[in-house]
């Protein structure tokens, strides 16, 4: 959602704050909030001015007319205040059809005036730019402001002057009013512009001798605008509407949405209901809320809500869960139901996100159980056969009854039958398997002969193209007819590869000549060639790393398609549209701020561009051309007979639901001609209306499909078309969110311009319009495809379509990554790993989660158990590997290891050259005696050897003891770190057998010469090993085998690199030059004969 409601504080603070105007703005700041929690001797130290002025007092919970219902206490003093209060404070009451509970109320200072004094200011947003509505009779009895108060058009771009304020607006105000009133409403305005207001209204707006006093306000702030307007608007609270609880799982789950690039949307409407739903997908959502209230069910509808945009398994697993608890609260008579549906995904694997639900429900089953919940299952798009599978699984395996339908069931009839208004099928007859769609049985990697590529009804023509008319000079250029056809080309903005990929397999299918993506603009790397798959074949595509390079190198492409960020998406969409080889722009991003969409859409209309979107899925026109992943995978591609074209065009503001409508259309038609999915929106790039006419212009095409929503008034126009005559083909149209009317309190739908701000903008007003304008009107979208079915019925038997012979698709081999996914084969793995995943949600390590580990708090050494030993070692033990890395980290500069280290880094190497340098030096010589040590002192212990013969035999083979001596270090002064280490040792580990044993050695070595003494290498081997054979995690092989691999080296190595990293950093610190050795620390020792 875009537009969201904010208290009346917040708003004043916003205006207090950065309002700029020479208007003297009196009472600045002087507000106390007052909730059932407050302390009133904090409130009156904060606020002195409580105990010494009259004072008004009101709800502050988005309540309006509140004077009217006698919700304002006025001129009283505090005493007065608390005594209003107690009467009303934490109270039920009643505001229209909502009830609720009075907990939020402001105070504010009385101000003292007369009805002269009161004004009336309102400044709201629509398409064309901001109206400024003031009226010069404020206050409680303002009446109908629209049709009594003068108004003001601010279009897109423009600015506000106080010349137009004072002569279009300020006609009946006194002269002695006027310059205070303009300096104001203009500062107002631009206020307005700065914090992304889209609406804001004071009534009434005080003109005093002293100043301006603003005593009511409401408004509403683009929440989309957060990252542009976050340092001045601070955390802002969205209050719910009045009658409404803010639930904290409904806060979990929008910090959920928030931090994820899906969308998560969760409203409790009856936590008592027992009908919940899950939905996916924007438009979904809404059609099955109006299902349920349409059968009877608004009563016992618990919530609205919906996930959408490819939520992780995770995402999915978080928000499952949350609905699961809150329906498994309280228990009701008739027991609950479920209903998991949605429309035909485009994008989203269905599998995937079904596994988070499935988990959920395992989780939950207890529950689920002893409420008595029956779960209703209906989805499709990529992968969901499989997802279904895994759903009706878990239905066998935990006894809970869920009942699973996919493509072949229409979408909502799932209602009916959780309802009771329809029998449940025993054997839901079930779609091919997406597999049998894809692959291809002969072994040709040409391009497909050409499939049917004209209409049903309409003989082939060699180009269907109408170009844009050339617009008179000064006038907005026009706008094309036909927007794709079969030799348009595109550029991608963003990285989607697997969109890219998508286009390119429907071109394939359609027996397009060439690809329709020529290139790709992505900033973030440099040019360069990216490869894909036309057909069998591979193909590379040019990535551009400008705009500019890829429009001068492709002058044959008029169509951008931009996956963008909402960032990101109006500046580059801004720069697109100075080249005037673009006609199409579909713009993906959801959440582009409203501001910078009207601004978008001046600039089209400028220069005769067609903007599909933002917030969309784009669009499709089978046979030529398909907007990045509309239509979703090839199976539906297929099985919705996109590949070549119908006679039906349709458009719709949702994505997921166009997808549903390829669907219905192909189970009662010949098929779509062409479909849009303008966005969910409040101001799309393009409307119905612009693509109806399209519609109507384009003679392949012989009926019209309109998924209009709640919100707005673009439904209105296509009544005025078909009632003028501009509009003659039939129009089969239905508003999705006719439960809005139902329900007590206002319900923000999935889609940002889902709501409506009158009674005219109501799904059930707009419906009635169509209906008597002479469109044909379904009585509920579960009635949608019978319509349809009869008005192209009509058609063929009139001859206006006439039915072409269905000719089979062409395959199209599939992705190898997609037939793994869908278990279709098989393929040994290039790599193994047993010790790390990190696929999912959570990383794990060993097959532990990392929330575990630092719960745990295992520190290092169990990190490093778990990685390097797949197993939970001991606490003694962790503790003893932290302190070998500790021990092990440096032992000075003067050491192989560390000088080269040195030297690299004053040579001016990077880090890792420097580190790599200096570990390179690590061997039998140098740190690396672990393993060593401990596979001579194992082998020697393991074969009974007494330790002098274990000395004797190495002296006798000319060995070195590995472990054994140190150049510094004696017995007369011992490594302190050995002997850490060996306290430790003794105090902590089961048995130290071959530790013992070593010590013994050195007994032994010692008396012949002092140095040769068990080292701190020697001690870490011989006590690692001791470690590994009696913590009690290894067998003795298992033991041996990790010595013989070099796992104990690795403790050198890891510690080591410490010390090497500080050298580094050390010598970038103290800015030392490049190292050259003295001569006089070097023996020139040259051949005699060469010397002479």
């Amino acid at each position: 959602m875009s537009a969201k409601a904010i208290s009346e504080q917040t708003g004043k603070e916003f205006l207090y704050k950065f309002i700029c105007t020479s208007a003297a703005v009196q009472n600045r700041f002087r507000y106390a909030s007052v909730t059932a929690e407050t302390d009133w001797d904090r409130l009156t130290q904060e606020h002195p001015w409580l105990l010494t002025e009259r004072l008004v007092v009101k709800p502050d919970q988005l309540i309006k007319r509140r004077g009217k219902l006698g919700l304002v206490g006025i001129n009283l003093d505090l005493q007065g205040v608390q005594e209003w209060l107690k009467a009303r404070l934490m109270r039920e009451t009643t505001v229209g059809k909502a009830k609720g509970v009075l907990k939020n109320f402001l105070i504010e200072p009385f101000v003292p005036h007369t009805q002269e004094e009161e004004f009336y200011v309102c400044i709201y947003a629509t398409r064309e730019g901001d109206h400024v509505l003031f009226h010069h009779e404020g206050g409680v009895e303002v009446g109908d402001v629209d049709a009594k108060a003068q108004r003001l058009m601010v279009a897109v771009d423009e600015k506000l002057s106080e010349d137009q304020v004072t002569e279009q607006l300020l006609t009946h105000v006194p002269d002695d009013k006027k310059e205070v009133l303009a300096s104001f409403i203009v500062g107002l305005f631009n206020l307005y512009e700065d914090l992304y207001f889209t609406y804001l209204e004071i009534n009434p707006l005080v003109i005093t001798q002293d100043g301006v006093y603003v005593l009511d306000m409401a408004a509403k702030i683009d929440a989309t605008a957060d990252y542009i307007c976050k340092a001045k608007w601070g955390d802002v609270d969205f209050p719910p509407p009045f009658g409404r609880e803010a639930y904290p799982e409904e806060a979990y789950i929008a910090d959920l949405d928030a931090k994820s690039g899906a969308s998560l949307k969760l409203t409790l409407l009856n936590p008592r209901g027992r009908i919940w739903t899950m939905v996916a997908g924007g438009g979904a959502s809404v059609v099955y809320s109006d299902t349920i209230c349409d059968l009877g069910g608004v009563d016992e509808l618990a919530n609205y809500g919906e996930y959408s945009g490819a939520p992780s398994e995770q995402q999915t697993y978080d928000y499952a869960k949350t609905i699961l608890s809150l329906m498994t609260r309280e228990k009701h008579p008739q027991g609950k139901v479920l209903i998991i549906g949605g429309s035909i995904a485009n994008f989203t694997n269905v599998a995937a996100t079904f596994k988070g639900i499935v988990r959920a429900i395992k989780d939950y089953q207890g529950p689920l159980k002893e409420h008595e919940v029956t779960i209703f299952v209906r989805r499709g798009g990529p992968n969901y056969q499989e997802g279904l599978r895994v759903m009706g699984e878990v239905g066998k395996t935990t006894g809970i009854p869920i009942h699973v339908f996919g493509t072949e069931t229409h979408m909502t009839a799932i209602v009916g039958m959780a309802l009771g208004h329809r029998p449940i099928p025993n054997q839901p007859p079930m779609d091919a398997h997406t597999a049998n769609f894809l692959l291809n049985a002969s072994n040709s990697a040409m391009t497909p002969a050409t499939t049917r590529t004209a209409s049903f009804s309409e003989p082939r023509t060699s180009n269907d193209v109408t170009p844009a008319k050339k617009s008179k000079a000064g006038l907005p250029a026009a706008k094309a007819t036909t927007l794709f056809r079969k030799q348009t080309k595109a550029i991608v903005w963003g990285m989607q590869t697997r969109a890219v990929q998508g286009m390119l397999d429907f071109d394939y299918v359609c027996s397009r000549d060439e690809p329709s993506v020529a290139a790709m603009v992505y900033p973030f790397t440099g040019d360069h060639k990216q490869k894909f798959y036309w057909g069998h074949k591979e193909i590379l595509l040019p990535v551009y790393k400008n705009m500019a390079d890829a429009m001068k190198k492709h002058p044959e492409v008029d169509v951008l398609i931009s996956f963008a960020s909402l960032r990101s998406a109006f500046d580059s969409t801004m720069e697109v549209m100075q080249y005037p080889q673009i006609h199409t722009i579909a713009i993906i991003a959801e959440g582009i701020p409203e501001a910078q969409t009207r601004r978008m859409i001046k600039m089209a209309d400028e220069k005769g561009v067609t903007i599909i979107g933002p917030a969309t899925v784009g669009g499709i026109k089978p046979g030529c051309f398909k907007i990045g992943n509309t239509g979703g995978m090839l199976d539906n591609i297929l099985a919705s007979k996109l590949y070549r074209p119908g006679s039906v065009a349709y458009v719709s503001r949702s994505g997921g639901m166009s997808n549903e409508l390829n669907n219905i259309i192909s189970r009662t038609t010949d098929g779509v001609y062409e479909g849009v999915a303008i966005g969910g929106d409040r101001y799309p790039g393009s409307t119905f209306m612009d693509h109806v006419l399209r519609y109507q212009d384009t003679p392949g095409i012989k009926m019209i499909v309109v998924l209009g929503e709640i919100g707005g008034t673009e439904e209105y126009k296509i009544c005025q078309g078909i009632t003028e005559g501009r509009i003659t083909k039939p129009v089969v149209c239905w508003c999705i969110g006719t439960c809005a009317t139902m329900f007590a309190s206002e319900v923000q739908f999935g889609h940002a311009g889902a709501c409506a701000n009158q009674a005219s903008e109501t799904a059930v007003a707009k419906n009635q319009a169509l209906r008597d304008a002479g469109a044909y009107v379904p009585k509920s979208f579960d009635e949608l495809g019978n319509v349809i079915k009869t008005v192209y019925d009509e058609l063929v038997t009139n001859g206006t379509i006439v039915p072409a012979q269905e000719v089979p698709p062409p395959t199209v081999p599939m992705d190898y990554s997609w037939a793994r996914e869908l278990g279709l084969i098989r393929k040994p793995a290039s790599f193994m790993t047993s010790i790390c995943d990190e696929r999912g949600q959570e990383l794990i390590y060993a097959g532990m989660p990392i929330t575990e580990v630092f719960k745990e708090e295992m520190g290092l050494g169990g990190v490093l158990g778990l990685l390097w030993f797949q197993r939970r070692l001991p606490r003694y033990a962790c503790q003893f590997i932290e302190m070998c890395l500790m021990v092990t980290a440096d032992h000075g500069p003067a050491v192989s290891g560390a000088h080269n280290t040195i030297v690299c880094a004053r040579a001016g190497k990077d880090l890792i050259s420097s580190l790599t340098s200096g570990l390179l030096t690590i061997g039998d010589r140098f740190g690396g005696a672990l393993d060593a040590a401990a596979k001579q002192f194992s082998k020697a212990f393991d074969s009974g050897m007494l330790p002098m013969e274990f000395v004797n035999k190495m002296k006798k083979d000319g060995k070195l003891i590995m472990g054994i001596g140190h150049r510094v270090k004696s017995i007369n002064n011992p490594d302190m770190r050995v002997q850490i280490l060996m306290d430790f040792v003794k105090q902590h580990f089961p048995s130290t057998q071959l530790l013992d044993y070593a010590l013994d050695v050195e007994k032994i070595t010692t008396s012949k010469k002092p140095n040769l003494i068990l080292n701190v290498d020697g001690f870490i081997g011989v006590a690692f090993v001791d470690l590994l054979r009696t913590c009690g995690g290894f067998t003795r092989d298992e033991a041996d085998e990790f010595v013989e691999i070099g796992a104990l080296n690795g403790i050198f190595v890891l510690g080591r690199s410490m010390g090497f990293i500080g050298h580094y950093l050390d010598q970038k610190r103290l800015k030392q030059g490049l190292y050259r050795h003295p001569w006089d620390d070097i023996s020139y020792v040259l051949p005699e004969h060469m010397s002479m």
